[in-house]
């Protein structure tokens, strides 16, 4: 429906943006009895909704559109204990891409998932302001990104200059993930 909405408004879907992500963080893997109800729910949004929702934008989209997934950088570097689950969604955004990033090629559609570091948002709200040295000493830069940093990124994959730009990951996390 959001995609009829889309192209009801617009007439046309050049874009799409997935940016929604839920975190359950605090359970081992042997933890002996986690929110299962709490991990499925995480799984459905932040894997089965992206491909649910890519599945049906590029089904309708533009040839030459394009298609960025906001992951996290704990798909390519998990720091502490209990974030399996979730770095698990978000590394499964990263294969996923690339699969689509060929899929999708013949039409001129790039797809490409962009990392950021941790950043003011309402997922880390209460935490940016009190991270630990120890996680600060895992950045080459030693401060969390702003989000027009992340933007400024975005923008580009999205725009003119991002079309020979495809199945690839982005890390704007201050040299976290490096």
């Amino acid at each position: 429906s959001l995609v009829d909405a889309v192209l009801g408004h617009f007439g046309k879907l050049d874009l799409l943006i997935n940016n929604a992500a839920v975190a359950v963080q605090g359970y081992g893997v042997d933890h002996p009895a986690p929110d299962l109800e709490a991990l499925d729910h995480m799984w459905r949004t932040n894997v089965h909704g992206v491909i649910a929702t890519t599945r049906a934008a590029s089904a309708r989209m533009s040839d030459g559109g394009r298609i960025l997934f906001i992951g996290s950088g704990f798909g390519s570097r998990v720091a502490f204990a209990g974030v399996a689950e979730y770095a698990a969604t978000k590394a499964a955004l990263i294969g996923y891409a690339r699969g689509a990033a060929r899929d999708l090629g013949t039409r001129g559609i790039t797809v490409n998932v962009l990392q950021p570091g941790i950043m003011p948002t309402d997922m880390s709200a209460g935490v940016v302001d009190n991270l630990p040295d120890a996680l600060m000493d895992l950045h080459s830069i030693r401060r969390i990104t702003n989000l027009e940093e992340v933007a400024a990124t975005a923008v580009h994959l999205l725009g003119p200059h991002g079309g020979y730009i495809s199945g690839s990951v982005f890390d704007v996390s201050g040299g976290y993930t490096g």
